[in-house]
């Protein structure tokens, strides 16, 4: 399945974006005599199974999907998880964007955090301050955790993940690289874009090995394979979970690959206001945003 929160006429929902039609979910639960959960994060913790959701959609019939169906095209698509419990995101997790940055590989995960409230979602503006010069883009497939957990075995991984996102882990480089960490140049409000949908495990077959780019105007600047990564998802949710308890609804940012603005040769092409910027993965989809001025 691959879910999305959504605005339809001024009301917030959340549903199952499927041929172009979107299925309200809260309307399809109450249809069976259901109490739906009343949010996209309430519904990955409430206990019920994906496998669940997709008989309730199968058995549906026609009138019923008419009843609880939308066209895609009549909604405005929001971010799909607006209060995770953190945002954890790797560094360097691609070898070949760790060598076009001059770093070690390494051994560890590289970890920093970005706040809830840097999160937008599709179409929305990303807004360059007037005191950064150097914004940057990095497309990165995102984790969703689906239920807590502690010290996880790198084998027992994938039962602990809900789905998967696509993630725009937003840069402001001559903040990150004058402080000597990250967390400052990568905070700032509306530098966490994420979306289009959630795509549940079930519907993705390896995590492992799915295509990623970026463009910026139409202009292809990333292009690569999760499949690249030094840490792969499943390594990635066993390191983690050693030092931190892994809860439902936290968004892991598994890193870039090669192709960041700042590294381009001859010269760096950082974002300007006007540039669209598009980040998409393999199964879950694209997601655009503007660049605009503060």
């Amino acid at each position: 399945m691959r879910l999305v929160r959504f605005v339809y006429s001024k009301k917030e929902s959340y549903g199952v974006l499927k041929n172009e039609r979107i299925i309200d979910l809260p309307s399809l639960f109450r249809l069976k005599g259901n109490n739906p959960p009343d949010c996209l994060e309430n519904l990955i913790t409430s206990g019920w199974k994906i496998e669940e959701i997709e008989k309730l959609i199968d058995e549906m019939s026609d009138e019923e999907r008419r009843k609880v169906s939308l066209n895609e095209k009549n909604v405005t698509l929001k971010a799909p998880i607006l209060s995770p419990p953190k945002i954890v995101c790797l560094g360097l997790n691609y070898r070949d964007h760790a060598e076009e940055s001059g770093a070690e590989i390494p051994e560890e995960p590289i970890i920093f955090m970005k706040p809830r409230t840097s999160i937008i979602g599709p179409q929305e503006p990303v807004i360059r301050p007037s005191f950064v010069e150097k914004l940057d883009y990095e497309v990165e497939l995102a984790i969703i955790i689906g239920k807590k957990g502690k010290n996880i075995p790198v084998s027992e991984a994938s039962d602990f993940i809900f789905g998967y996102t696509v993630f725009n882990d937003v840069s402001a480089r001559d903040i990150q690289f004058k402080d000597g960490q990250w967390t400052r140049g990568k905070s700032l409000d509306t530098f966490a874009p994420i979306g289009p949908c959630i795509t549940t495990s079930t519907q993705i077959e390896d995590p492992n090995n799915l295509r990623l780019r970026t463009r910026v105007n139409g202009e292809v600047r990333q292009d690569s394979s999760t499949s690249r990564m030094i840490f792969n998802v499943y390594e990635v949710i066993h390191r983690l979970s050693r030092i931190m308890t892994l809860e439902p609804c936290d968004i892991i940012a598994t890193g870039t690959p090669g192709g960041v603005a700042v590294f381009m040769k001859p010269e760096p092409r950082f974002l300007q206001p006007g540039d669209i910027v598009e980040v998409e993965i393999e199964k879950i989809g694209v997601l655009r945003n503007p660049i605009m001025g503060e």
